[in-house]
């Protein structure tokens, strides 16, 4: 018979050595003769909770007992009684004597008085943990009684212990009995080991084993006695020693005080039932308990009610006891997201929440749910997301981001809600720098070519802000190939002035990446257009830009004077008041906060201003940045809208590598990038030089009157190069933004070996800024050749590709000038 029962309480083990746990240190306070043990699983290293009862022999009384408490342990199952794992039985020998343990191992719990103390809860928090947790233990004592017809018995704060997210669970089942009611005539005991109940938590039947007045009882009355018990231990902080200490109610809630009283009613008959108790909504109606029954039952709550509730969470949060929040609702809160049944809105509550973490914790706790989120189809969770990624980016490893994260957020590139691509194009300032080379340069870089052209102004200005910041994740070819292109060729170029602003300052930031020959030939030509731009802000950076560029040529100068050879990069960090270049380019998107940095920069010769001061105010009817996150920028109505068009669609817009004459051919899908042309020969130094002061030399002639209207003719030189350099330099077209013809003399003519006329920009395509709509200009003004092209539509003039074109022969008399030449 021993046997038996050691089988079937054993489980599949025979012995302590083949526990698969590890045992570690006890608690101090366990139920009856138990010792309580920490412990952790030897397959993973999980935490578990170990019970440990040892008796002198296998027919000790205790063992019979804890037997009874495994087998009821192991078959009742509630969401409040603690949760059993395995059981076993081992034999050792102490000299002649055969001692018997047997051992219980459950879910990790600690037992509720000394979680009490470490929690150490005061005031209104405490009363509404201590109403949480009487509510779960007077639903399983209901469970067992009204349920299974099932007396526990010895109910009392020792039957009690905490799980690791603060549940309180009910165990100690050794007395457990069934309810032998209808057997009235019965005198022997039906709680077969109720000597193990202490004499102070037990009712006067009881105490009088009056087994017949028991059996015509309620269910439910020994257990309400000892619910009764429980609450006195609870708010007095004290072990009960002995029944009439119960009498004391100074301690006990006014709210709960007469149920207590009902509960401990003399007459068994009258005693409350468990389930009547859970009907107290004055005690039992408070905002940490509504909170967590809201969150457990979530599936069943509509959208509606879900959306409410999510949003009021967040300042809900700061008034709940924070250790609840942290080890309750934050693991509730994760679940739900994941599996899809909490709302957009619960995101905020849990980065919240996990805030209040240490970076360990929240790696462990937020950040796999995080990552899952990615992959989720719903919209509103990706926005959310993306307005949070400052809060938990840089927690995420650069594998997770590389592999995991990226695929998903680089959807929101070719979103076709603009606030979408803009949330993406901006968490790229976090996401960026933990992306591998090989995933900048093979997609990144793809999708921020297509947004430089996006038909958000805002979008645009920021693609080239976030250029600027990530160009020192770049390797040097992808940054040569790169760079150059989109800041002159599209930044410079675009109609929106902040874009062009940008596009000034992103070049200045990065000027270390740039060699004397890129700046004398590409850089410094394209910003000396814009010292004349109708914008007063962008004229400004232009001319500090030149100041700036102008001091590199120069040192490269004075080290060419003194024989100096060396080739060390003369960028921003070398030339002193211009430290805090990058600075403002970091400034310039949204910091951590969701608030616009108003940083300033120290550097005189280049000023520091974020997007939202780059713009005027919206009173002036022009164009408003929002300082609280970068959406999209709008143009108001008022005059100035005819002086900076915005594109009409992307693909009207320049490219960063193929272009011709200032205008676009169509983009194909795969192909609307920097990489889908053929390089430009790289202008020699010494051959230009030669070219210039060759045409220094030649004679100055008058032009002849020109009958051609504004749109005028450029050519593109183009040359054949090695195929594999597919970001070759760009004779780059002068930017769109300019001013009216400026101190133009009609009766002044230029030769056509006019020495500078093979630098000057290319004719507009189309109505350049500040040109008043009735008027035209002078065909004989020979600085019309410099307004900008407007952006051009879908309907392109029939002209020959980059590739294929060659320069136009020269020609006697006034005639169009050139942009590109040698001298470039």
């Amino acid at each position: 018979m021993f046997k038996f029962l050691k089988g079937v309480v054993g489980g599949s083990g025979t012995g302590l050595k083949d526990l698969p746990y590890n045992i570690g240190e006890p608690y101090s306070i366990a139920w009856g003769s138990w010792v309580h043990y920490r412990g952790t699983s030897k397959d993973d290293g999980a935490p578990v909770s170990i019970f440990a009862l040892t008796g002198s022999n296998a027919n000790d009384g205790h063992l019979a007992a804890g037997r009874n408490g495994v087998k009821r342990l192991r078959t009742v199952r509630h969401p409040n009684i603690l949760s059993f794992l395995y059981s076993t039985e081992a034999e050792t020998f102490d000299g002649s004597t055969t001692k018997v343990t047997i051992y219980i191992v459950t879910e990790p719990v600690m037992p509720l008085s000394e979680k009490l103390k470490e929690l150490g809860l005061k005031g209104n928090q405490r009363d509404e943990y201590y109403a949480w947790g009487l509510h779960r233990i007077a639903k399983a004592v209901s469970f067992l009684n009204n349920d299974c017809k099932l007396v526990h018995g010895n109910v009392c704060l020792a039957s009690v212990v905490v799980t690791q997210t603060l549940d309180w669970k009910l165990h100690a089942f050794d007395v457990l009995s069934e309810f032998d009611g209808n057997n009235e005539s019965s005198v022997g005991p039906m709680l077969q080991y109720d000597w193990l109940i202490g004499t102070q938590y037990k009712p006067m039947e009881l105490l009088k084993s009056e087994w017949a007045t028991i059996r015509k009882s309620p269910a439910w009355a020994i257990d309400s006695w000892g619910l009764g018990c429980l609450i006195y231990e609870l708010f007095s902080c004290t072990k009960l020693s002995k029944t009439e200490e119960l009498r004391n109610t100074a301690s006990i809630p006014k709210s709960l005080l007469p149920d207590y009283q009902r509960l401990l009613s003399s007459t068994p008959a009258r005693r409350l039932n468990s389930s009547k108790l859970l009907e107290n909504g004055e005690y039992f109606q408070n905002k940490l308990l509504e909170t967590i029954q809201f969150m457990e039952i979530l599936n069943l709550k509509d959208s509606v009610e879900k959306d409410t509730f999510f949003r009021k969470l967040p300042n809900l949060t700061e008034q709940l006891p924070r250790e609840i929040v942290l080890k309750k609702l934050l693991p509730l809160l994760a679940s739900a997201l994941e599996f899809g049944s909490a709302a957009a809105p619960a995101l905020t509550a849990l980065l919240k929440m996990g805030s209040w973490l240490s970076s360990e914790e929240f790696s462990v706790k937020v950040l796999p749910t995080i990552v899952k989120l990615f992959a989720s189809n719903d919209r509103a969770i990706r926005v959310s997301l993306l307005q949070h990624v400052d809060q938990y980016g840089e927690s995420l490893s650069s594998q997770i981001v590389d592999e995991q994260v990226y695929t998903h957020v680089a959807t929101g590139f070719s979103d076709t809600s603009a606030f979408l691509r803009e949330l993406t194009l901006k968490s790229m300032l976090v996401l960026a720098p933990k992306l591998s080379h090989r995933t900048i340069s093979g997609s990144l870089l793809k999708y921020l070519s297509k947004l430089q052209v996006d038909e958000e102004p805002a979008i645009r200005t920021n693609t080239t802000i976030l250029l600027g910041n990530i160009a020192g994740y770049l390797n040097e070819g992808t940054r040569k190939r790169v760079l150059i292109n989109a800041f002159t060729v599209r930044a410079l170029r675009d109609t929106f002035s902040p874009a062009r602003g940008a596009g000034v300052m992103a070049l200045s930031a990065t000027s270390s990446y740039y060699d004397i020959v890129e700046i004398a030939t590409k850089i410094l030509p394209n910003i000396v257009v814009l010292t004349i731009d109708p914008d007063c802000d962008v004229r400004k950076k232009a001319f500090q830009a030149v100041d700036q560029f102008l001091q590199i040529v120069k040192q490269h100068h004075d080290k060419t004077s003194t024989g100096d050879t060396s080739t060390t990069s003369m960028g921003t960090s070398s030339i002193p008041g211009n430290a805090g270049l990058l600075g403002w380019a970091m400034s310039s998107l949204t910091l951590k906060g969701g608030k616009t940095s108003e940083q300033n920069l120290n550097a005189p010769a280049i000023s520091s201003v974020t997007l939202a001061s780059a713009v005027p105010d919206a009173s002036s009817n022009h164009i408003v940045a929002d300082s609280a996150s970068i959406k999209p920028v709008h143009i108001s109505s008022g005059a100035d809208v005819a002086d900076h068009p915005i594109p009409v669609s992307p693909a009207s817009s320049d490219g960063w590598g193929e272009l011709e004459s200032g205008i676009h051919e169509g983009h194909d899908s795969d192909k609307d990038g920097w990489d889908d042309i053929n390089p430009q020969e790289e202008p020699k130094p010494s051959p230009s030089l030669a070219n210039i002061q060759a045409a220094q030399r030649r004679p100055v002639s008058q032009p002849k009157p020109q009958g051609t209207g504004l749109r005028g003719k450029t050519t593109l030189k183009m040359s054949k190069d090695d195929d594999e350099d597919l970001w070759g330099s760009l004779a780059v077209p002068a930017p769109r933004a300019t001013s009216q013809p400026l101190n133009s003399r009609a009766n002044k003519k230029v030769d056509d070996d006019d020495p500078w006329a093979a630098i000057a920009a290319p004719a507009p395509s189309s109505k350049p800024f500040n040109v008043k709509r009735s008027g035209a200009l002078d065909d004989n003004d020979p600085w019309a050749a410099i307004a900008a092209p407007m952006p051009t539509s879908s309907a392109r003039p029939s002209i020959g590709r980059g590739r294929g074109t060659k320069p136009a022969a020269p020609k006697l008399g006034a005639q169009r000038v050139n942009r590109t030449s040698s001298g470039m």
